[in-house]
């Protein structure tokens, strides 16, 4: 994979420590969004949650 801003091939993951969580449901745990970010330039090349089924 290569960055789209900057060409760089070097990623590394992360977290933020607030839980993506459905609208209708303001008490539910969520699930963690884990990031691809390019170690280069800190380009977000991807955001992935990372236990969907939590979100139903």
């Amino acid at each position: 994979m290569n960055c789209k801003n900057c060409g760089g091939n070097s990623f590394i993951q992360a977290t933020d420590h607030i839980n993506l969580r459905p609208l209708e449901k303001k008490m539910a745990i969520g699930s963690e969004k884990v990031y691809t970010v390019c170690s280069d330039c800190g380009e977000v090349v991807s955001i992935k949650i990372k236990n969907p089924d939590r979100l139903k």
